[in-house]
């Protein structure tokens, strides 16, 4: 059977379910076509791989696990990621990690796994995903391992923290001795289970999709600094000022210390940009500005109450700025009541009270009403970001609203997993490229309707796509697997009495019912088939795009 390991109960948390609770036993080798594996209660690798339509082979051992899993109590289940197609990396459960050479897989005669690098990492993690690359003439694999923690400072909330480990293996020749050490090890704190972490090809950034941030963590000495900054950071600070906008000018108003006079105050204004500064201090403002100024009109003056009041006039009349420095969120910006009225009229249209009240016009407004339950979300919205291994800064930002994440398939095992996200009722799959900085996500396919269909679905547990993007699937936690194909052309034309219109081509949905009794435990999808695991039974459902 699967070594299936069941949360104990202090992993009582959403997270511990998303992380382990729901974790996909049945592990499929992108590398090769139809090639899945699973960990079964022996600690041994089985694999399984299909070779005619109707020739499946018995499951074969691969690889066994040295530990004596039973005598861990608090171990997690066993993970396994395929970095390349001759490179896995291998977890235990019990906070081991193993760097494995297993040779050209899917192929009895070529495969063969053996133990480049095997080391305790610190408590028990999941792999969450891997790569094997070569920068100037070394090899190195890239792992994220997936831990849920305890916290102890964290009172208010569910009393644990998530940390991404990024550990990178590199290979060291010495005196003709060739081996694999950690050459690097990060680590991200956060606190949601993400949806998708990844590592770019070339092990040079990550890309999380998540509810809550991730921020790299300094070593231990910077650790406290950062609670402690943590901890301000939860106190709401003071802007450091306000600003006000008409169609044609932006008033600010910064407040100055007691002591500061007229001469203590540089304000340069150009085109684009604004920098103020006191006496000799770092700049106080600074930036680029939203839109362009005409600089040579723009004036400052100081009030009797000591602010210090910056008159912009705006380049071009008319629309209004969202925000005044780019970037800078140290500002407030304050509407007067005229504005307020504007925009609550100009938003009239949105929130009628009214099924419809120009039906004339194109996409009738939706009513709450006609919004069902489930497409309420559960979190407010995720946000996808993109982080820089050198700086450990965040680069790119997303915030996703409410494109609800709905799962993640390899496309091409040398590029970055895709993510598939909710957009209104239909669900669209994109494709990450972390060497095309201006083309960094491309929406490469779109599953009709699947947004909305599978909102209903209250019992879902895996959902996932052919990689070819014939078809979508998902299944419940128990027996049932629903699919849903990608409209094909008819071969006779179907005519819609209702519409008066011919119908060229048909989307076909279907349901399998599993004949098993046990959990689905593991689901994977290839072009041609479905891969169900349940405790003690593999199930292959063959989806070809003929019937």
């Amino acid at each position: 059977a699967v070594a299936e390991v069941k949360l104990r109960d202090d992993q009582y948390t959403l997270d511990h379910m998303r992380a382990f609770g729901m974790y996909n036993y049945l592990h499929l080798d992108s590398w090769y076509q139809d090639n899945v594996y699973y960990v079964d209660q022996f600690g041994r690798v089985m694999n399984l791989s299909v070779t005619l339509d109707t020739a499946l082979q018995k499951p074969r051992e691969v690889f066994r696990l040295p530990t004596d899993l039973t005598a861990y109590d608090n171990r997690l289940c066993a993970s396994i990621h395929f970095s390349s197609s001759t490179w896995v990396t291998l977890s235990d459960g019990t906070g081991r990690l193993f760097l494995i050479k297993s040779g050209k897989r899917g192929n009895g005669a070529s495969e063969k796994w053996e133990i480049a690098f095997n080391e305790e990492l610190g408590s028990p993690f999941v792999i969450a995903h891997s790569i094997s690359f070569v920068k100037s003439d070394t090899h190195s694999v890239a792992v994220l391992l997936l831990r849920v923690e305890k916290d102890e400072l964290d009172t208010k909330g569910s009393g644990f923290h998530i940390t991404l480990e990024w550990v990178t293996i590199a290979e060291i020749s010495k005196e003709g001795d060739h081996r694999y050490e950690i050459f690097k090890r990060r680590v991200l704190q956060g606190k949601s289970v993400p949806h998708y972490a990844a590592i770019e090809p070339n092990g040079d950034g990550l890309m999380i999709l998540s509810y809550k941030p991730f921020k790299f963590m300094q070593d231990e000495d910077n650790k406290l600094e950062e609670n402690n900054d943590a901890e301000a950071t939860n106190e709401k600070k003071d802007p450091l000022y306000y600003w006000q906008q008409t169609e044609d000018d932006v008033t600010i108003t910064v407040h100055i210390p007691q002591d500061i006079t007229k001469d203590d105050i540089k304000v340069h204004f150009s085109p684009d940009n604004i920098c103020v500064t006191l006496k000799d201090q770092p700049p106080l403002m600074e930036g680029k500005l939203y839109s362009s100024v005409d600089h040579e009109s723009c004036t400052w003056i100081i009030r009797e109450n000591k602010s210090l009041e910056i008159s912009l006039m705006k380049k071009n009349e008319g629309p209004r700025w969202p925000e005044l420095i780019i970037g800078d969120t140290r500002g407030e910006f304050i509407m007067d009541s005229s504005q307020c009225s504007e925009i609550t009229e100009s938003l009239m249209h949105l929130t009628s009270e009214v099924m419809n009240p120009n039906p004339e016009k194109e996409n009738p407004p939706c009513n709450a009403q006609e919004l069902e339950e489930c497409d309420a979300f559960l979190e407010d919205s995720a946000s996808l970001c993109r982080f820089d291994g050198d700086t450990l800064k965040v680069t790119h930002v997303i915030n996703l609203g409410s494109n609800q994440y709905l799962f993640s398939v390899v496309v091409d095992p040398r590029e970055m997993p895709c993510f598939c996200l909710r957009h209104d009722v239909d669900a669209l799959l994109w494709q990450p490229h972390s060497d095309q900085p201006e083309n960094m996500w491309e929406h490469i396919a779109t599953f009709n309707a699947l947004g909305y269909v599978q909102a209903s679905k209250q019992d879902k547990k895996f959902m996932a796509c052919a990689p070819d993007y014939s078809y979508a699937a998902l299944c419940e936690c128990l027996r049932r697997v629903f699919i849903y194909r990608q409209p094909t052309p008819l071969s006779t034309v179907l005519y819609n009495r209702k519409e008066g219109r011919q119908v060229g081509q048909v989307a076909k949905q279907l349901v399998a019912t599993l004949e098993a009794n046990d959990p689905i435990l593991g689901f994977q999808a290839t072009s041609e088939r479905l891969f169900v695991l349940t405790t003690k039974t593999l199930f292959l459902i063959k989806v070809s795009s003929g019937n």
